[in-house]
This record gives C-alpha cells, sequence and structure tokens, in this order.
C-alpha cells in the first residue's frame, strides 16, 4: 500500500536525483562553453553603415516631419495602455477572464491560455502590440536605398521575433504547464539537450532538428542500388544499377548542391528521386562531392569545373561509350553547371546534349532575402574567417539559413528540446538539413563577390580559365524548374537567369511549394501541383500570366522532356566497365564524411 510518506519520499528522491544530474549538467556546460570559438564581430550583426544610415535617416524625419513620428508613438502607448486599464479594470470586477482579443491568431500562440488566462493573454496582447509598433516605426524610416531599406526590416523582424513571449521560460504556458506535470523532469531533460548541442558544435549552440540516431545513410536512406566508379580529390561519381530492361541511349548525370549530402535526391524509396529516374529507364550517374578540411583553403571554382562537372563528365562518356550526356544541375550546382556550360561553349564542345536545372540562381541583381548577408560588411567577415580556417564552416551556413526562417528552424525546435525537454523527431529531411558541409576558402568568395555581389555572370562575365564567361553563352536546350514559395532561389530571379540564356530550346516550369520539397516532389503524393505556359521563356510575369496549373507532380513532365532527347533505346548498361570497377557500394565514402571546423 501506498503512503503519503512513500509518495513524499519518493518526491524528495526524485527532487535530489533532479539536482544531482543539474549539477552534472551545469559542469558539463561550463566545460564546453570553454571551447567556443572565438566570434567573429563581423558576423554577428550588422556593419555599423546600417546603424548610422538609419539613425540619419530617422533624425530626417525627425527633423522634417515630427508629427508624424510622435503620432506612431502616441498610438502604440495609447494601445498599450488602453489594453492594460481593460485588463486591470476586468480583474477588479473579480473576472478571471482578459478582455477582448483583437489580436490575429499566431500558431505560436495555440496554448489556450494565451487566450483564457488573464497574466497570459495580457503578455501576448502587449508583445503583438509593441512588435506592431516596430515594425511599423521601421517601415516609416524614409530614405534609406533599397538594400539598406531591405536589411532594416530583415533586422527589425529578428528582433521582434526574438523578444517573443513564447521564447522565455516564465511566459511560456506550455513549458510551464510540463514542468508542473513532470515535477521539473522536462526542464532537466532540456538541459540535457541544451548540453548535448553545445558540446557537439565546439561550445556553439546549434539546435538539433532531427534524432541523429534515427538515420544511417546507407542503411534506412540513401539506399538506392548502385557503386562509386570513379573517385578524386573533388567527388565521387556514382552509376545507379537499372533497374529497366532497356534504357534511353544518351546517359543522365545529375550534380548535387555541394552545400549538402546528394542524397536528398533518394531519402527513401517512396520520394527518391533517383530511384523515380531510374525506373523511367535512364542511365543515370550522380555526384557525391568531397566535404572539405583546411587543406582544401586554395580549391577554388576551377577545381569544381575541372575535376568535378569535365572529369565527370568525360568518365561517363568514357564507361557508355556515348559520345553527349544529358545534366541537371540543382542550387549552387545549377549555378555552377551554367559556367561549365558557357566554357564548353567557348571552347566548341558539345558534349552536354541537353541541361536542366533545379531551383537554380545565374541573375544576382535581385539578392531576395539575402540582402541582409551579402553586403561587404558580412562578406568582409567572411573573408576574414576563411583564412582562418581555410573553409567557410558549414556553421556558418547553417546559421545563416535558419535565420532566414528562425520561428520554423531555430525558436520553435529550442522551444519543443530545452523547454518542453522532448527528443527531437525522426524526420530524414531534417536529419538531411543538419548533415550540412563546409566549402572552400577560395571557392566561397569567388561564389560570394563575383557571383552574387557584383553579378558578374549576367553584366562584365565572370572569369574562369582564362576565359570570360557570360550566361548568354549558355546555348544547349535547357529545361529549368523552379518553386513558387523558394525562399534561397525565387522563381523569378530564377526564371531572369534562364530568360538571358542562350538558348533556343528553352522549357521553364513552376512547382508549388519551396526549395527542397518543390523538387523532392514524387507522383505517388499527388501533394504539389506546377505551372506552365505557352509565353516565351523572357518575362516571369507576362509567363505567370498565362500559364496553366497542372495537378501533381512535375516529374512525369521532365520525364517526357528528357526522353525525347535521349535518344532511342538500348539493352540497359552494367555497373562500371573494365577500367571503372565498383570502389564503394551507393551511396560511397564521401558522403559520410563529418568535419567540423
Amino acid at each position: 500500500m501506498t503512503t503519503p510518506e512513500k509518495v513524499e519520499s519518493a518526491a524528495s528522491q526524485q527532487m535530489r536525483d533532479n539536482l544531482a544530474r543539474i549539477e552534472t549538467l551545469t559542469t558539463r556546460l561550463v566545460e564546453a562553453l570553454a571551447h567556443k570559438r572565438a566570434p567573429n564581430l563581423a558576423l554577428e550583426g550588422p556593419g555599423m553603415d546600417l546603424y548610422l544610415s538609419s539613425s540619419a535617416a530617422m533624425m530626417k524625419a525627425m527633423t522634417d516631419n515630427p508629427a508624424k513620428i510622435f503620432e506612431t508613438q502616441v498610438k502604440y502607448w495609447g494601445e498599450a495602455m488602453t489594453h492594460y486599464l481593460e485588463a486591470s479594470h476586468a480583474l477588479s470586477q473579480g473576472k478571471l477572464q482578459p478582455p477582448a482579443d483583437p489580436g490575429p491568431k499566431d500558431r505560436r500562440f495555440s496554448n489556450p491560455l494565451w487566450d483564457t488566462h488573464p497574466y497570459f493573454n495580457f503578455v501576448k496582447q502587449q508583445y503583438m502590440l509593441a512588435a506592431k509598433a516596430i515594425e511599423e516605426g521601421a517601415a516609416q524610416v524614409e530614405g534609406l536605398d533599397p538594400v539598406n531599406r531591405r536589411r532594416l526590416d530583415y533586422f527589425t523582424k529578428q528582433i521582434v521575433d526574438l523578444m517573443a513571449p513564447t521564447n522565455f521560460l516564465a511566459t511560456n504556458p506550455d513549458a510551464l504547464e510540463r514542468a508542473v506535470a513532470t515535477e521539473g523532469e522536462s526542464l532537466v531533460r532540456g538541459l540535457e539537450n541544451l548540453v548535448r548541442d553545445i558540446e557537439e558544435n565546439k561550445g556553439d549552440l546549434i539546435v538539433t532538428l532531427s534524432d541523429r540516431n534515427a538515420f544511417k545513410v546507407g542503411e534506412n536512406i540513401g539506399t538506392a542500388e548502385g557503386s562509386v566508379v570513379y573517385r578524386n580529390h573533388m567527388m565521387e561519381l556514382i552509376q545507379y544499377s537499372p533497374t529497366t530492361e532497356k534504357v534511353h541511349k544518351t546517359p543522365l548525370i545529375i550534380f548535387p548542391p555541394w552545400i549538402n549530402k546528394f542524397y536528398i535526391l533518394d531519402l527513401k524509396p517512396q520520394n527518391s528521386l533517383i530511384r523515380w529516374i531510374v525506373d523511367q529507364g535512364f542511365t543515370l550517374f550522380v555526384v557525391s562531392w568531397k566535404n572539405p578540411d583546411a587543406s582544401y583553403a586554395d580549391v577554388g571554382m576551377e577545381d569544381y569545373v575541372q575535376d568535378g562537372y569535365l572529369t565527370a563528365i568525360d568518365e561517363v562518356k568514357k564507361i557508355t561509350g556515348e559520345p553527349k550526356v544529358n545534366a541537371v544541375g540543382y542550387c549552387i550546382a545549377g549555378t555552377t553547371l551554367s559556367l561549365t556550360l558557357a566554357l564548353l561553349n567557348k571552347r566548341k564542345d558539345r558534349s552536354i546534349n541537353s541541361a536542366t536545372f533545379f531551383t537554380t540562381l545565374t541573375d544576382f541583381s535581385d539578392q531576395g532575402e539575402f540582402t541582409a548577408f551579402l553586403q561587404d560588411d558580412f562578406v568582409d567577415g567572411i573573408e576574414a574567417q576563411c583564412k582562418a580556417d581555410g573553409v567557410l564552416s558549414s556553421y556558418f551556413m547553417t546559421r545563416t539559413f535558419s535565420y532566414l526562417r528562425a520561428n520554423d528552424l531555430i525558436y520553435q525546435p529550442a522551444i519543443r528540446s530545452y523547454m518542453l525537454g522532448e527528443s527531437p523527431p525522426a524526420f530524414d529531411l531534417l536529419y538531411w538539413n543538419g548533415d550540412s558541409t563546409n566549402l572552400p576558402g577560395k571557392m566561397a568568395m569567388q561564389y560570394l563577390r563575383g557571383l552574387c555581389q557584383e553579378d558578374s555572370f549576367t553584366s562584365k562575365g565572370f572569369p574562369l580559365f582564362d576565359e570570360v564567361l557570360k550566361v548568354s553563352e549558355v546555348k544547349v536546350p535547357l529545361c529549368a524548374i523552379a518553386c513558387e514559395t523558394d525562399h534561397i532561389a525565387p522563381w523569378i530571379a530564377s526564371f531572369n537567369g534562364v530568360a538571358q540564356m542562350g538558348s533556343k530550346d528553352k522549357t521553364f516550369i513552376l512547382s508549388e511549394s519551396g526549395h527542397i520539397a518543390g523538387i523532392v516532389n514524387p507522383p505517388s503524393k499527388k501533394k504539389y501541383g506546377h505551372y506552365t505556359s505557352e509565353a516565351p521563356v523572357e518575362n516571369p510575369n507576362e509567363w505567370k500570366a498565362v500559364a496553366q496549373y497542372n495537378q501533381g507532380s512535375w516529374w512525369p513532365r521532365w520525364g517526357e522532356w528528357l526522353a525525347s532527347r535521349s535518344g532511342k533505346l538500348v539493352p540497359a548498361r552494367a555497373v562500371g566497365d573494365a577500367d571503372h570497377p565498383a570502389l564503394a557500394p551507393a551511396p560511397g565514402t564521401y558522403v559520410g564524411e563529418v568535419v567540423k571546423v
């Protein structure tokens, strides 16, 4: 029989155990933080030019139109005070209920207590009023150039999102309820999660988004059958085993981005683009890039083109005996494929039969959501970091991409992990997202300076191999797939780059969804549709105005386009040949390398 004394004793023992765990975790936390990398202040926030220009614009606004500034302040104070008085009046009447909540719904405040409990509702409404006032105040700052306008808006939003009451234990009802229900166990587990993340990242805090033990590449993700048939210091070339008796004569090679690993295209059988392509009767090769360490500091775009693209193309031609290949480039690999095509055009090399671009940017005249990070203050800081480390660490890239969607990729995962004490979910896409790579220092700066900042490929030309390459020199038949809500490669910017290419045969497809989900969109899911248009690929707005919406994935439509440019059917090819023996089973060895800097 359980007595009150036994219950009290058990609770006391649990409390003692938790305190002991906290003491151990605190010691580990202090030790982990002692190894934190020296901060690069240039990468921790914008340079003084933004503060000075914004302050000057604000001072000018106060001088030119002081009434407008005061009106904004008075409006905020009036709304905040009115809400305070309404809440106080309700409590004075003995009603434990908040006043009416006119604010818009926000999924961060989904707990019913945000609407029903006087304290939490007061905190929420005051935050929403303050957030609105800050955003409106920033919007009224006039006289900024377009770049600083975007930067001010971006950093204002970062501050507003950071200060949300959901991000703090004392003002998060979900966390407090969980702590009470578990007698504090959730907070101890949260501290364990926090210490684990800081230890794994050498003193830096990166929230673990998925269960790192739930997946192993080659065992339960990235399992399409094939072999590495060539390897050099830049990449492994994987040939996938055929699944059909006959295949199209012209082989296909995919160049994935080297910011993450290639297996985004082969997460699991149900959504594997690699498996789908093979099942359509194509001889498929995929490049798996090396994850560079400091010894790759002087590896540049030239190395990626020569020892990556051109070498892979030559090896595929040797293995298949075909004079031409079809090529696919995804994201930054599509950008570099465009450079390669321009180079081959200059050399009168016809090795590429057709090209496909997945969410690819070649026109960087509009820097989109990356505007905040592509100015000299940040890029100078990145250059200094690259000189110190030899590479641009995946840490900085992960942090940058995460802050573009801070609520989804930083704050909400942190709340679940550190406040609620939950284990990260077993989610293959988020596992891949956390499996990022470093970039060689030289290549990173060529990309950031020459392509992103100077937009040289669509203007004065990008220098490579003693040539000056321009986007207009891309002249092979091409198909470009962009994604409607892509925040990394906005579809209009992608369209504008394709519009400037010199190809006479252009096909543009606009998929629903974003940078990943719009591409990894298997027909079996029947989830996202796509747009096609008979308008020429010249003006994005005119193209979209007459575009037809098509239900379902774009994969079959692209498959038909590719098949029409891949020659007749021939007997399926064996993997490799006498000169290209299997060096390792797919997904290869490079994909498993983890190099933390």
